[in-house]
């Protein structure tokens, strides 16, 4: 039956239900191509992790720079504190074009006819994967930025500083690697509080808009449909105890949340809406069953990324789960 598994014994409410399994899923011949092309963008994904966690931004130089405004040795302890900040700055942003790029050629795979969005989850189980992982490294990236307010410090500063040698005539190196143009992208990036996901959000729907002939629904139904996966994952055990980690079921939890807040920037009506085709109420009850620590960057993803939650269309009964959030006595 392969890795992707119907679940023959659920049929509720019409919502697909599938068992795939994220651990082990291989690519065929037909997926080999567009897999390795995405495979090349994902494999430094740990790398872009790493280097984001071990940022520690140049506080402490630029508050005394500020401070002592003719001290020159402060000036240039500044300034070489944060250059190298920022060229590391600008390998995360282009690191978000080629996730977009990774992303677009997964969306073509995964919802091209004559082929249903669930028939190619269900025969294309490796780019599945993939778009799982992007997710997943998506929400973990923005977890980790919004925990370091020093990167837009830094950068505020280096375009200051930019701009005011650049008025005295300096000759800036390191413009040869950000310059202004290439600044004023970085700081549309790093201004949005999960930067990732809103580059992620605006691919999709460049996706979209671009693809005319394509139906709307391949892209939603590929998106509700892997939402469903992932909430059949997380409350049936007979599907989750097969993982070998309990880092799958974090994966699962980041992959559910991340393909809601994409289907909630794609569908005019949103995920919160009734005749949305994911289950929230079900997704939501699912995170809430788990321990605090490892979902509250995931509800404050859903409360304050997403697109439709306060529209009027939003069941109440949804929003109030969202918004008083209790936890079970552990």
């Amino acid at each position: 039956m392969g890795n992707l598994l119907k679940v023959l014994t659920r049929e509720i409410e019409n919502y697909p239900h599938f068992f795939l399994d994220f651990e082990n899923a291989q690519p065929t011949e037909g997926e080999r191509e567009v897999w390795n092309q995405v495979n090349s963008v994902l494999q430094d994904s740990e790398s872009i992790l790493t280097g984001l966690q071990a940022y520690k931004g140049a506080g402490q130089e630029i508050r005394d720079a500020i401070q002592n405004p003719n001290d020159f040795m402060l000036q240039e302890r500044a300034w070489n504190s944060v250059c190298p900040l920022v060229i590391k700055l600008k390998k995360f942003y282009s690191f978000s074009l080629r996730l977009e790029e990774a992303l677009q050629s997964l969306l073509e795979c995964l919802t091209c006819p004559p082929l249903t969005p669930t028939q190619h989850l269900e025969r294309e189980q490796a780019l599945a994967k993939q778009f799982a992982e992007i997710l997943h490294f998506t929400l973990r990236f923005d977890e980790l930025k919004m925990r370091i307010p020093a990167i837009q410090n830094d950068f505020s500063y280096y375009r200051r500083t930019i701009s005011r040698n650049r008025i005295n005539n300096m000759n800036l190196d390191i413009e040869n690697e950000v310059n202004n143009e290439m600044a004023n992208r970085m700081s549309l990036f790093y201004a949005e509080a999960t930067p990732m996901l809103k580059t992620l959000s605006t691919a999709t729907t460049n996706f979209v808009t671009e693809n005319k002939t394509l139906p709307l629904e391949n892209t939603t139904d590929c998106l509700s449909t892997m939402a469903s996966v992932c909430k059949v994952m997380l409350e049936t055990p007979e599907y989750s105890s097969r993982f070998s980690s309990d880092d799958t079921l974090l994966f699962c939890m980041r992959v559910m949340v991340g393909v809601i807040i994409l289907y909630d920037h794609v569908h005019p009506n949103g995920a919160f809406n009734k005749s949305s085709k994911i289950d929230m109420k079900g997704c939501i009850k699912v995170l809430k069953d788990q321990p605090a620590d490892n979902v509250e960057g995931l509800l404050n993803a859903l409360k304050f990324t997403t697109k439709h939650l306060n529209d009027e269309s939003t069941p109440k009964n949804i929003r109030t789960m969202l918004h008083c959030f209790s936890y079970p006595e552990r």
